[in-house]
């Protein structure tokens, strides 16, 4: 049996932190070997339990997310732990602050646990491998993505819904690509339908723009089973991808 994931938690709200630590204490693979309100104290559960996985927010009192992977990523304190960003904060600039001082993912709350679990899978390459399941799934993508336009109000017509779709499916077949999505993922696109990055930017805005414009938000909140976004409460393009790729990919693993 492979060496168990020992993870350390790092959450001012107790109550999210205790969530995550029941969650990720019941699966087989994980050993949660602490939990920190703040950086301060996470540094020295680093270095007393030396943790191969960290999940970490970012905004904390006193010492926060960025600080310590500051710190981690000094070197100072060993080997960077495999680790996973959960914020609230969803602009590109902080994300891609938080990648280059080394975390592997950035996810944005609100976030489902099985997702999170399964992205710790991946980095050490413990998920199983589902062959010609996948493939059976992925003829169906096209079909839930067109759904979930279709219930919230993305036309079919305009251009960004086919710049929306393939942004989604490229990053539920490489999830890495939303942590990248002015250097990798818009190029990505604008190479598929020979246009330019910019131009891939502005229609999956405007895509987004028509959506809420239509006045179905309630829709979306109905397909996830929650309120994530008002009307005046629009996601960035970032953010809206991932949130229905999440969706997607959690379907895939069910």
């Amino acid at each position: 049996m492979a060496e168990k994931i020992r993870l350390l938690i790092v959450e001012d709200s107790k109550s999210l932190a205790e969530s995550l630590r029941t969650f990720m204490s019941a699966q087989p693979e994980i050993e949660v070997v602490g939990v920190a309100e703040n950086a301060e104290v996470a540094l020295q559960l680093l270095q007393e339990e030396q943790p191969s996985a960290l999940i970490t927010d970012l905004v904390m009192p006193e010492a926060d997310g960025f600080l310590l992977l500051e710190k981690l990523a000094s070197g100072q304190y060993g080997k960077m732990p495999e680790t996973i960003v959960l914020s609230s904060l969803g602009t590109e600039e902080v994300i891609s602050r938080a990648l280059e001082l080394g975390a592997k993912y950035y996810m944005v709350k609100p976030f489902n646990m099985d997702l999170v679990y399964k992205r710790l899978l991946d980095l050490f390459h413990m998920r199983e491998v589902r062959g010609s399941k996948k493939v059976v799934q992925s003829k169906s993508l096209d079909e839930k993505i067109t759904s979930i336009f279709l219930t919230i109000g993305i036309p079919a017509h305009i251009k960004g819904y086919q710049f929306l779709r393939e942004a989604i499916k490229i990053v539920i077949r490489t999830p890495e690509m939303i942590n990248s999505i002015t250097k990798e993922l818009y190029p990505a696109i604008a190479a598929h339908f020979e246009t330019t990055p910019s131009k891939v930017e502005r229609a999956i805005r405007h895509s987004i723009e028509v959506a809420w414009s239509r006045g179905k938000i309630e829709n979306l909140n109905t397909i996830f089973g929650y309120n994530i976004y008002g009307k005046n409460d629009k996601p960035t393009n970032g953010e809206f991808i991932a949130l229905i790729a999440d969706r997607l990919m959690l379907e895939q693993i069910a």
